[in-house]
C-alpha cells in the first residue's frame, strides 16, 4: 500500500469517528496495558531544571511537579535524561556531575536527582526509564571547558570534534566499554525500570564536514567491505552488549531505544518506508534500527514519528504502518514517539495548529495491534499544553488508567 492509499486508509478510519461538529469522537476502551510515557530532557535545561544553579529545594520541587503532571495526565512512565553530555545526574565514579544542575560541570549539587526521581516516580505509580546519550560529550568543541577530571580530557584520543560538538568515537572498543560502564553504574545503583537510548549514535550529518575516525577505521575496520558497514557494526555491538549487561545487572529492567523515525526510504531500499526523508538512520547515523527490532535485540523501540498525518515527505500514517510491519512477530514492543512540542507552534504546518492532530495519531494506532502505546516529547509541553492537544489526548484516550507493558 503506497503513500496515497495509506493516507486514504487513515482518513477513512478517522472519518468513521468524526462527529457532526468535526471533533474526533473516540470510543473509550478498556486498556489493561499501554505505554503512556513522557520524555524529561535535561540537556541544555530543556525541560528540567528550568535553569542551572537553582537551590536544591527548587530543583526537587520542579522535578516532582513534572511527575505530578504526568500522573494528572494519566501517564504511566517517565523517561528521564540522566546522562545528557557524558556527565551524570547521580554520584558517578566515572563521569562528572552535569553542568545543567549547578552551572559548573563537576560541582556536587548537594542531592541525588536520579535517586530522587526513581523513588518519587515509583511512589506515584510511574515507571522510571533512565535515559542515556551514549556518545555526545559536549555541545561545543573546547575540551578545556570540560571538568578537569573529565574522561574526555584524560583520553583526548577518544574524542572527535564534529559539527560544533564533541563526540566519543564509537569505533574504539575502549570507548564502547567505557560508555557502557559509565551508564550501567546507574543501573546497578538504582531500581530503574528501563535503560533508554535516544537517536544519537554517529552524529547527524553536517554539510561539508567529515567525522574523522580514520585511525580507528584503519585499526579495526579491516574485516568490513566499507566504512559504513564497520560503523554499523560498532553501533550493533553497543546495542547487543548493553542489552546483555542490563539483563545481567538488573534482570527485570528493560532496554529501549527511540531512534529517528525513518530507517531507510523505499527509494534507497525496497524494504524501507514510502518516505522521502532527508535523514536515514541506516545510512546517516549508522544505526540499523530495523535489524534491532527484527532480531529482538531490544525490549522496546520508540521511533520518533514527529510528523503529521499526510505530511508529504514522511507521513505519520505511512510510518506507523511500516513500523508495525517491522515489529510484527518480533519480541520487541513498538511504542510511537509523538511530537507534542509541535502542537500550536506557529512555525509548524497547519495540521499542528489543530488540537486534535495528536489524538488522531492515537486513534489511528489502534488499528495496529503491534502499537503498544505512545511517548510524548516532552515534559515542558505536557505541563504547558499551549493549545490543549495533550488535554485532548487525555479526554479521548486516557480516561481510564493503564499499566505499562512488561
Amino acid at each position: 500500500m503506497g503513500r496515497v492509499s495509506r493516507r486514504a486508509f487513515a482518513l477513512a478510519a478517522l472519518s468513521t469517528l468524526t462527529s457532526a461538529s468535526g471533533a474526533t469522537a473516540v470510543p473509550q476502551r478498556r486498556v489493561a496495558t499501554e505505554m503512556r510515557g513522557v520524555w524529561v530532557a535535561t540537556v541544555s535545561n530543556r525541560d528540567w531544571p528550568s535553569r542551572p544553579g537553582l537551590p536544591v529545594d527548587r530543583q526537587r520541587a520542579e522535578l516532582i511537579a513534572h511527575l505530578d503532571t504526568a500522573v494528572r495526565s494519566r501517564l504511566n512512565a517517565v523517561v528521564f535524561q540522566v546522562r545528557p553530555t557524558a556527565d551524570a545526574l547521580w554520584p558517578s565514579p566515572y563521569e562528572p556531575w552535569s553542568q545543567y544542575l549547578t552551572g559548573t560541570q563537576g560541582r556536587d549539587p548537594g542531592w541525588d536527582p536520579l535517586g530522587t526521581a526513581v523513588r518519587e516516580a515509583h511512589a506515584r505509580g510511574l515507571e522510571l526509564h533512565a535515559w542515556f546519550n551514549p556518545y555526545r560529550v559536549a555541545n561545543h568543541t573546547d575540551p578545556t571547558r570540560l571538568a578537569a577530571s573529565h574522561p574526555a580530557r584524560e583520553h583526548p584520543d577518544w574524542v572527535v570534534p564534529y559539527g560544533g560538538k564533541l563526540y566519543y568515537n564509537p569505533g574504539m572498543p575502549e570507548v564502547r566499554a567505557f560508555v557502557q560502564d559509565a551508564m550501567l553504574d546507574a543501573v546497578r545503583r538504582y531500581p530503574v525500570d528501563a535503560v533508554h537510548f535516544d537517536d544519537y549514535f554517529y552524529p547527524y550529518p553536517v554539510a561539508g564536514q567529515t567525522f574523522d575516525d580514520d585511525a580507528a577505521y584503519d585499526r579495526h575496520g579491516g574485516a568490513f567491505p566499507n566504512r559504513a558497514a564497520w560503523r554499523r557494526d560498532n553501533i550493533d555491538r553497543l546495542v547487543r552488549e548493553t542489552a546483555a549487561r542490563v539483563k545481567r545487572i538488573r534482570p527485570a529492567a528493560r532496554f529501549g531505544i527511540s531512534p529517528f523515525g525513518v530507517w531507510r526510504n523505499a527509494g534507497t531500499d525496497p524494504l524501507g518506508s514510502d518516505t522521502r526523508a532527508g535523514v536515514q538512520t541506516y545510512d546517516d547515523l549508522h544505526a540499523d534500527t530495523r535489524t534491532w527490532v527484527r532480531e529482538g535485540w531490544i525490549d522496546y523501540i520508540v521511533p520518533q514519528l514527529y510528523w503529521n498525518i499526510g505530511f508529504a515527505a514522511a507521513d505519520y500514517a505511512e510510518l506507523l504502518h511500516w513500523w508495525a510491519e517491522v515489529a510484527k512477530g518480533s519480541r520487541t514492543k513498538l511504542y510511537l514517539g509523538e511530537a507534542l512540542y509541535k502542537a500550536g507552534d506557529p512555525a509548524q504546518p497547519a495540521a499542528w495548529q489543530d488540537p486534535a492532530e495528536l489524538s488522531r495519531h492515537l486513534t489511528l494506532a489502534r488499528s495496529y495491534p503491534q502499537a503498544c502505546g505512545h511517548v510524548f516529547f516532552a515534559a515542558e509541553e505536557v505541563a504547558a499544553d499551549r493549545i490543549g492537544a495533550m488535554a485532548r489526548v487525555v479526554a479521548d484516550h486516557y480516561q481510564r488508567p493503564a499499566k505499562p507493558p512488561r
